[in-house]
């Protein structure tokens, strides 16, 4: 990788054609020839540089980041990023309407209003860090530190900002820990189970597949760059098959799209197995040699007939036989589970019993076969170096699931007294949305947030501060698809007086009097910290100096040759029967157990046959029989297009795009309800209530319901997880937003 970045004085590769110019490598690097003239990108008014996605999105793209007088004026990919290539999605190419917002935060503010008002007033970062040392300081000497929270996710997936300083301070304090479960903690435990190793397939291997199954995933709107690799290998004859509950984009681009009802993936799972053992497609050979407990499953999904299977998930007989021969006679079939299934009740089990799949074909063993929950294990970093747990006066200090914030702030017993949160609105996120907003509005409750804008969150605390840009920070990035890791430097100095979390929890650190040395680390002594991890192989050769010279570094995949002997479950083999979840008081084997909140199928099916043979008055009498505690429909609320969680959900350009929230419902489900396109709906259950424009459409089963998109800032009652609920997951105690009942009716009803 020979080409430098575009900047300085004479911007040598300016003359490249369009967005091909090339922008690898660092600036000191481009310099050296000229002894003294290295000048930090953030001071360079003009040119080409290289930047990183720091989105919460598997893609981590390269970027280049296009500045006149000093100014970002357009973001672009980077062709010379090896997976990425140059091509990026609208979120990230609107990058600049949100790090130049005209409402983004510039100086810390303390609140003067009512709690929720969004009152504040202008003071100083020196009377900000006083205020938050002082009540700090005062709450551990009245009440122990433990009372004290911090909430944050990957808003920003920088690992110095989330994973870094951050870590080091309230470990210093002696804070409660926080559970950071929302996400994928249920797939991710789920895939252990079976796996052992946080990795699957590589993405360029899939590229090789005959057939590709994406279960449970809208690519299109969250892992673009898979949808480039599949489309290449459906050029080379691949069949792409998309299971999910909802036909959406990437529902719309498969050539096979199958439907079932929400957290039934485990039974369609099990009914493929029962035909592969059947139709005898296993592998009998790979089972013997790299599994443990195939004979146990073999007669465990002999119950798991099509017929059975059929009336749980609402798929066809036909269509699991014909799905059953699709993967059972290909020879390179993957599987890449999405994050739709984890989020259920079931959801550890839905993503264990999809990844024991291609262990029973043999699939690890051919290129483009296996599956893929995640890559994060390959690049598996140094955490105690990077969030020195030895700080922590008290290892075994409380933790608080992040799900059930509303519970915790409402709990009397050794209550939360301060919380800080930070790359999170969960006024917004949060399940059950109606307790954390009760427990976010305690006058006694003494709470900070480090924000770009006044998000919902932000407008209960009591001392806002402002937050740097990824583009105005230096950070360590790494791609939980992809294998390579990648490096930002400040571009564009810091807008107004906003600081990284890492400048902001270093400050605090200092002003708290903890350990100077792990408080006044540069950013580059963390990275070169978190590189060095002996025991990981994968991270042979990725060094601080490499990343300055390439601003992408692949990770060394040699040792990827040995992934099926480098297992670590218990067994050191693929866990079709899992001791360790028996232990926990799971079922060994994979098994299929209905959702808390959830609908009986073969009753559904008995109404949809009533509703659809003409009998539309006895359908209509049985939801008017219907009682308020009593709700029909599932409903589920998954990404939208142009809004990625909460965010850009403020940003103009994007609320144009989506226009405005809509509760997708099948034309089954609106006839009966005597609902049209258009209507403005009340969606509710004993949590809460919903206001949106009705959407008629067949892109679901009927019986579930669909609404899009986080969307904030909005009047009360227009938040989807004023339904959803805090309970937890059977494994990694992961969130449940998609086990979701309601009842829906037009407003005026």
């Amino acid at each position: 990788m020979s080409s430098k970045i575009v900047g300085d004085a004479e911007p040598r590769n300016m003359h490249l054609d369009g967005d091909r110019t090339a922008a690898l490598g660092s600036n000191a690097v481009d310099n050296e020839a000229v002894e003294g003239t290295f000048t930090p990108l953030k001071e360079q008014t003009d040119g080409i540089f290289p930047a990183v996605c720091p989105l919460d999105c598997p893609d981590t793209c390269g970027l280049l980041l296009h500045k006149q007088n000093g100014r970002i004026v357009k973001v672009t990919g980077n062709p010379e990023h090896p997976i990425t290539k140059g091509a990026i999605c609208n979120k990230v190419r609107h990058m600049t309407e949100r790090v130049y917002h005209p409402e983004r935060l510039q100086y810390p503010m303390k609140r003067v209003g009512v709690k929720g008002s969004g009152q504040f007033e202008r003071i100083s970062w020196d009377e900000a860090i006083a205020e938050i040392t002082t009540r700090f300081q005062g709450l551990s000497r009245d009440y122990g530190s433990e009372s004290i929270l911090p909430y944050s996710f990957y808003g920003n997936m920088g690992m110095l900002s989330v994973d870094g300083m951050d870590r080091r301070f309230f470990n210093a304090l002696g804070a409660s820990q926080l559970e950071q479960t929302i996400c994928n903690s249920a797939g991710t435990a789920g895939w252990k189970s079976t796996m052992g190793f946080n990795g699957g397939v590589s993405p360029e291997d899939t590229e090789q597949a005959e057939l590709i199954i994406i279960w449970g995933a809208n690519l299109i709107s969250t892992n673009m760059h898979q949808v480039v690799l599949a489309e290449k290998a459906r050029k080379k004859g691949a069949k792409i098959v998309v299971i999910d509950v909802h036909r959406n984009r990437t529902g719309q681009w498969a050539d096979w799209f199958i439907p079932l009802y929400p957290g039934t993936d485990t039974a369609l799972a099990l009914g493929l197995m029962h035909l592969l053992f059947e139709r005898g497609y296993t592998n009998q050979d790979f089972m013997e040699q790299y599994t443990v407990g195939h004979e146990e499953l073999r007669e465990h999904v002999r119950s798991y007939t099509p017929e059975r299977v059929a009336r749980i998930t609402g798929v066809s007989t036909e269509d699991i036989m014909r799905l059953a021969d699709l993967y059972g006679t290909s020879k390179a079939a993957f599987i890449y589970i999405g994050n739709g299934p984890q989020h259920h009740d079931n959801g550890g089990m839905n993503v264990r019993t999809i990844a024991c799949l291609p262990a029973l074909t043999g699939q690890w063993l051919n290129r483009g076969g296996g599956a893929l929950k995640g890559n994060g294990g390959y690049h598996s970093m140094n955490d105690v170096a990077l969030e020195r747990p030895e700080l922590r006066p008290n290892p075994d200090a409380r933790a608080i699931n992040m799900n059930r914030i509303g519970e915790a702030l409402l709990e009397t017993e050794h209550p939360i007294r301060a919380l800080f949160v930070y790359c999170s609105n969960p006024l917004v996120v949060a399940p059950d949305t109606l307790r954390v907003q009760q427990g976010f509005a305690r006058e006694d409750l003494f709470t900070v947030v480090h924000e770009l804008f006044m998000t919902d969150t932000a407008k209960y605390a009591d001392i806002v501060l402002p937050a740097a840009s990824s583009f105005e920070s230096t950070d360590l990035y790494a791609s939980y698809w992809h294998h390579y890791i990648q490096l930002q430097e400040p571009v564009i100095a810091p807008v107004g007086e906003s600081k990284t979390n890492v400048e902001l929890f270093s400050l605090l650190g200092k002003a708290m009097g903890f350990d100077t040395e792990a408080f006044e680390e540069s950013p580059e002594e963390m990275i070169r910290g978190a590189l060095n991890k002996p025991d990981n192989p994968y991270l042979q050769g990725v060094t601080l100096e490499a990343l300055q010279e390439q601003r992408f570094v692949k990770l060394d995949m040699s040792a990827q040759s040995e992934y099926l002997d480098r297992l670590n479950t218990p067994s050191g083999k693929i866990e079709l029967y899992s001791q360790a979840l028996e232990a926990a008081g799971l079922p060994p084997l994979p098994t299929y157990i209905p959702l808390v909140e959830g609908f009986d199928g073969e009753k559904l099916t008995q109404q949809q046959e009533q509703e659809q043979s003409g009998l539309k008055q006895q359908a209509e009498e049985l939801v008017e029989r219907e009682q308020p505690t009593r709700y029909p429909l599932m409903f589920i609320s998954p990404p939208n297009h142009n809004f990625l969680n909460s965010s850009f959900g403020n940003v103009g350009k994007h609320q144009q795009l989506e226009k405005e929230p809509q509760l997708q419902l099948h034309p089954v489900d609106a006839a009966v309800r005597r609902i049209v396109d258009g209507d403005l709906l009340r969606v509710w259950n004993d949590r809460g209530t919903y206001e949106l424009r009705a959407k008629v459409v067949d892109a679901m089963l009927p019986g579930t319901v669909v609404s899009q998109g986080l969307w904030w800032g909005t009047k009360a009652g227009q938040r989807a997880n004023y339904l959803t609920s805090s309970r937890l997951a059977d494994m990694g105690k992961g969130a449940t937003f998609f086990s979701t009942l309601v009842e829906v009716h037009k407003h005026e009803a």
